[in-house]
């Protein structure tokens, strides 16, 4: 019996002896069983090869922040290089070293 059966098999008793909270409690797991196998299928991701394609898409998405966050780093580095090369060249105007060399 597969879960939409199940399913309908719930409700057919719910509807002929009385609801009661074990039966309601039935219903709403196969409920949810059931939504999420078509959540699952229509996405693609209901076949064997489901987990493999998740763990590779973890992955991929492992090295997408890997990669960012070392973009950023470089960033970082290379604006604080800048300032830096500013600042030098501030402090040598600022002391002469421009008219040291003509």
């Amino acid at each position: 019996m597969n879960r939409e059966d199940m399913l309908a098999a719930l409700i057919a008793q719910a509807a002929t002896e009385g609801s009661d909270m074990i039966t309601l409690r039935a219903i709403v797991e196969e409920a949810s069983e059931v939504g999420a196998d078509r959540v699952l299928d229509r996405i693609g991701l209901s076949d064997v090869k489901a987990q493999g394609d998740i763990d590779e898409l973890r992955e991929l998405l492992g090295a997408w922040r890997d990669a960012k966050a070392s973009a950023w780093r470089a960033v970082i580095d290379w604006a604080v290089r800048g300032v830096l090369a500013l600042l030098l060249i501030g402090i040598a105007v600022r002391i002469g070293v421009p008219e040291l060399l003509r």
